[in-house]
């Protein structure tokens, strides 16, 4: 690049920076604003129901069907499946270079083919739809009201807001929690029945019958047609009641005369509750790179339109807003931002005391900052906290380049230079080493860049955006900075106050003993030598000692509470319990309001589960963080009778398809159903006894209470019975059956059949149920069938069509992830699992366990990478050696430091210490730079000419160096919203500048020397 072009032509660079911060200005509000850069999962969800169907019928007849053709579309990553009792729930997750739309249509090709190997009867058959779990919903609002029945509720929750939320743009689906809709329920007094000579299937038969809608055809003349409309349809519970079902002794038998009809819901076994108030629940997911808060935005908008239209006994809340939070965290990382660049404007002023002088390389850093902002919105980025992140780090570096051409032009104006011409000289002395530091700075990324999977996912935009900045600073040091210098900085002697030579007397005191202590060095070059080695072995074994992470935990104002009861828990007793529960988390003074919902939905499968939804007060109205929030309830609700609380900070990005109970999971696998769970019962119960695991238990429960019917098929045979008919006539009576369906202009609703409450409690109800023999002759199922009490798996899960148990565990804080892996391990081999038995990690420990496995790799090869730009500029293979010297002082200095602050290395600290490597290695680069000019333009011998590099560079490396740590010191303290998931990296940078600056000054230097050496010893060997 010809930089005096730029110096000489002064309009042309300034329109060049205007450009630049239009671009920037532009892009900055064209991007969206969300949470994480936008990270879709691959991943599609079939469900399909049987009524009353147990969950081993389920798994074999409708689950393993449906994985057997699944098993043939290319691309699946994971298959998994849970079957309970009536549904059945397969996740297909796929590669993330799959695409979605095309996955969909393999996905619908396979249950097409796979329909004709499932029951006819299905209540619903197989049915997908794409889902991203990695998207947790951005916005509740829940209704209720005290007059209304709760279907009509939900029908002006879900039948109208629902669908009017999912027209905004950039809604991805609207979740309901607690949907009550209406339905009509015939309950039958099996007594009555049997008096008036009914078969239960003669009821059933009598309904469907009685309820009809088709098509009757037209009447068409020679001039005239007319459609002929018949009213088969029975709405309401009340029309039900008189309906005939048959005639005994002449006279006519109705639905009323056999029990009783009521306007009921579909599901009784499903609520949901704010408070002590039942209600009906939108949760809210955006779509994948939409601006969450513009589509919150967006749907505060539709909501007053929407409730000024409701009933004035219906209430409508809003329960959780991710907006705010998001807000909150975004602008706290804007004042960091704005707050590093302060601190690292007044270190350049410090050092160089002159107004005119800091404006020069304190514009690089807002017009470089602005101009990565026009980059991330060609690249389709957003403002989230992993790209805002970047680029509060890279306040402290772009300014780099900039203050090492000023220096550089400085020296040479203090050296009596015109301002015009020392602006030429240093800039065209000083362009190669500011590129070197620019190439080299960004190529330490480019392994980041190419990282494959969920972490490279994460970085990538991260590691762009920095790329981005370093890029445009360089630009910008090579271009404005070097013009301004020319016209800004005055020529001849000037003036200054007294603060300006206090400084200078500090400064210089501080070079003194700089230099004094440099000389003692190179004199004792053995001792040097040996404090480069210890750095060497002290990173490496720090490396293996410190606890590994995957991503450290956010706080986003709300927490998750799963709970669980015994299976035999009845769907009003684990309401009972869970208000209890909920009431403890409410007393907490850091929760503002809790939501509750209990039954089959939603991620949950069994009636006996449930789930709070703990919203946590303003960040300014508690000290606590959610994590410290987590294990005082963990402790407050670990001794309710009756029901267990699994309390999690759900992660800011769920990773893998399966949502249970613990934040990680482990998994065993077995064809072997016993040897699967005997070996899981016992590594549940060891895992339960470690210290540092929290909350373990297990999706397997083998003692669901079941009442086994036998069928004597020969004596159903004499008596006309048919084995259909039995079981029809059960799920008639105890499955919730829906026997018809009513039909209106805007949905459609169900007609269940089932016996009075009463009678479904006890076994001796079957002993009352009739069905119609084939000789006309009512049989009693009595007489074909004999019970037997026993127990059954609650649920059947599958992964990857291999019986499968899930331990799903959290941490409490005496363990780091990384320890945890490792740990269980151990127990593995301890409990000895059979031979036959695969374990693996799930979700966020697959994760780590996989990422952990290439970060080593990684931070080799951007270290590979770095070598290899710096040999190809200074084309040496010795001098990139030198240049990295400092590297494994800044690794101690940043694993001590993560150790002393007790936080574990993590992947975002992970990225700071491969930040490091790009920054560590510039102070080098500056002594390596002027040493080699000084070797070959004036013949000096690398001993003197390393010695006085280090002098001359020690002002710009000095201010490099703490511009760099101010620009990280807002990220290390951990103020404000979201700043506990963003410190670890900020501790590492600091902690590994302050190290490698206290070693780097003098290793450098000797390790020059030593190399040279070395160089000349090889070369007169080579030329024997």
């Amino acid at each position: 690049m010809n930089v005096e072009l730029f110096i000489r032509r002064p309009v042309a660079t300034t329109l060049l920076m205007v450009a630049l911060l239009i671009f920037g200005a532009v892009g900055y509000l064209k991007m969206p604003v969300s949470e994480l850069p936008a990270v879709d999962f691959p991943t599609i969800q079939v469900s399909a129901s049987l009524a009353g169907t147990d969950p081993e019928t389920m798994a074999s007849a409708v689950a393993t069907p449906l994985e057997n053709q699944f098993s043939t579309i290319a691309g699946i990553d994971s298959m998994t499946s849970t079957s309970s009792q009536g549904n059945t729930r397969i996740t297909l997750q796929f590669s993330l270079d799959r695409d979605i739309d095309a996955a969909a249509q393999d996905v619908q090709a396979a249950i097409s083919t796979a329909l004709r190997k499932l029951p006819t009867d299905m209540t619903t058959p197989p049915s997908l739809r794409k889902v991203n779990p990695g998207d947790s919903p951005v916005f509740y609002v829940f209704m209720n009201s005290p007059t209304l029945p709760m279907s009509t509720v939900t029908r002006y929750a879900e039948g109208q807001l629902a669908r009017r939320l999912s027209t905004i743009a950039g809604v991805a689906q609207v979740n309901v929690y607690g949907s009550q809709k209406y339905a009509v329920r015939l309950r039958m007094d099996p007594d009555a029945m049997a008096a008036r000579g009914l078969g239960i299937d003669e009821v059933a038969a009598a309904v469907t019958a009685a309820n009809v809608n088709q098509g009757t055809g037209t009447l068409s003349g020679p001039t005239r047609t007319a459609l002929i409309h018949t009213r088969g349809q029975l709405l309401s519970a009340d029309a039900y009641i008189d309906q005939v079902v048959g005639y005994r002794n002449g006279a006519p038998v109705r639905f009323g005369d056999l029990g009783e009809v009521v306007d009921s819901v579909e599901n009784d076994r499903l609520g949901s509750w704010v408070g002590d108030t039942r209600t009906v629940v939108l949760a809210i997911q955006r779509q994948p790179g939409s601006n969450t808060i513009e589509v919150v935005d967006a749907i505060k908008a539709v909501l007053p339109t929407f409730e000024a239209q409701l009933p004035p006994s219906l209430n409508l809340s809003v329960f959780y807003d991710r907006s705010l939070t998001i807000r909150a965290s975004i602008e706290d990382v804007q004042f960091t931002l704005v707050l590093a660049a302060l601190l690292v404007i007044l270190v350049i002023f410090l050092f160089l005391r002159s107004a005119s002088a800091t404006i020069i390389p304190s514009l690089a850093l807002p017009i470089s900052i602005v101009a990565t902002f026009a980059g991330m919105a060609a690249f389709g980025y957003s403002l989230d906290n992993l790209s805002l992140m970047a680029l509060t780090l890279s306040v402290g570096f772009v300014v780099d380049d900039a203050i090492v051409m000023l220096e550089n032009i400085v020296r040479h104006r203090e050296a009596g230079e015109r301002p015009f011409e020392a602006a030429i000289k240093g800039a065209r002395e000083i362009a190669f080493t500011i590129v070197s530091m620019t190439i080299s700075l960004a190529a330490v990324f480019i392994p980041v860049m190419f990282m494959s999977g969920i972490v490279g996912r994460l970085l990538n935009e991260f590691a762009m955006t920095i790329v981005i900045a370093i890029l445009a600073s360089g630009l910008i040091s090579l271009t404005l900075t070097p013009m301004l210098c020319s016209r800004m900085i005055k020529a001849g002697h000037e003036t200054h106050g007294p603060l300006y030579y206090r400084l200078e007397h500090a400064f210089d005191a501080m070079q003194a003993v700089y230099e004094r202590s440099l000389k003692w060095c190179l004199a004792h070059q053995g001792f040097t030598f040996g404090l480069f080695v210890a750095s060497l072995a002290a990173s490496a074994f720090l490396f293996v000692v410190t606890p590994k992470d995957f991503l450290p935990s956010d706080d986003t104002g709300r927490i998750f509470g799963y709970t669980e009861a015994t299976s035999a828990t009845s769907f009003t007793e684990m309401a009972r319990n869970q208000k209890i529960a909920a009431d403890i988390v409410r007393a907490d003074p850091a929760v503002d309001q809790v939501m509750l919902t209990v039954g089959a939905g939603g991620s949950r499968t069994t009636v006996n589960s449930g789930l709070l939804i703990i919203n946590l007060k303003p960040f300014g109205e508690r000290s606590d963080s959610a994590d410290d929030v987590v294990r005082r309830l963990r402790k407050a609700t670990a001794n309710i009778p009756g029901i267990k609380v699994y309390m999690q900070n759900p992660p800011v990005i769920r990773i893998g398809g399966s949502i249970s109970k613990g934040q990680y999971q482990y998994v065993l696998q077995d064809i072997d159903t016993a040897a699967l769970y005997d070996g899981a019962e016992r590594m549940t119960a060891a895992l339960a006894k470690e210290k540092g695991f929290a909350d373990v238990t297990s999706d397997m429960d083998l003692s669901a209470p079941t009442v086994s019917v036998k069928i004597d098929r020969e004596r159903a045979s004499q008596l006309g019975v048919t084995v259909q008919q039995i079981e029809d006539a059960l799920a008639s009576a105890f499955g919730q059956r829906q026997v018809s369906t009513m039909y209106t202009p805007n949905d459609q609703y169900q007609v269940i059949l089932e016996l009075l409450p009463k009678f479904q409690t006890e076994v001796s109800a079957l002993e009352r149920l009739y069905v119609r023999g084939k000789t006309g002759a009512l049989v009693p199922l009595t007489a074909v069938t004999a019970i037997d009490r026993g127990v059954l798996p609650q649920t059947v899960n599958h992964m990857g069509q291999l019986p499968a148990v899930t331990i799903s565990f959290n941490l409490g804080g005496e363990l780091s992830l990384g320890e945890a892996v490792g740990r269980i391990g151990e127990l593995q081999r301890e409990v000895g699992l059979a031979s036959t038995t695969q374990t693996s990690f799930d979700g966020t420990a697959k994760a780590f366990a996989s990422s952990s496995k290439g970060l080593g790799l990684l931070l080799l090869l951007a270290i590979v990478v770095v070598y290899i730009v710096l040999g190809i500029l200074y084309e040496s293979f010795i001098h990139p050696l030198t240049i990295l010297s400092g590297l494994p002082s800044a690794a101690v200095g940043a694993l001590l430091t993560l150790l002393l602050f007790n936080v574990p290395l993590s992947l975002y600290a992970f990225v700071g210490i491969i930040m490091l490597v790009g920054i560590v290695k510039k102070n080098a680069i500056m002594m390596i730079d002027f040493a080699l000019n000084q070797e070959r333009s004036l013949e000096m011998p690398p001993e003197q000419a390393i010695e006085q590099a280090a002098l001359v560079r020690f002002r710009p490396i000095m201010m490099t160096t703490l511009a760099a740590l101010m620009g990280t010191l807002p990220i290390a303290l951990g103020i404000g919203a979201g700043a506990q998931a963003r410190q670890p990296l900020g501790l590492t940078v600091v902690g590994g500048l302050l190290v490698s600056q206290a070693l780097t000054l003098y290793i450098t230097p000797v390790l020059y020397i030593q190399l040279d050496r070395l160089t000349r010893r090889v070369r007169r060997l080579a030329t024997r």
